[in-house]
């Protein structure tokens, strides 16, 4: 009988400490699931700026090709005949 009271006793005893391991555990859930969403928020960021940055170089390298050859083909294409 005194076995029995004492295999209870020890039983609710491991039921307290899993029950902490648990708390705990969620606990900890809660932070890393907090901080994944703040570093992937974080990264689509950053992907957006390089994005945009990409964007604004082919357009600058667009404008750099596209503008010095439009002139050359205005002044060639009206030239100016000196007699």
């Amino acid at each position: 009988m005194r076995d029995n009271i004492t295999k209870v006793s020890q039983r609710g005893e491991r039921l307290d400490a899993l029950q902490d391991k648990t708390d705990n555990l969620a606990i900890s859930a809660q932070g890393f699931r907090r901080g994944a969403n703040r570093v992937r928020k974080q990264m689509w960021w950053k992907d957006m700026k390089m994005r945009v940055c990409l964007i604004v170089g082919i357009i600058i390298l667009l404008i750099i090709i596209i503008v010095p050859t439009g002139k050359n083909t205005l002044v060639a294409s009206n030239p100016i005949r000196r007699v």
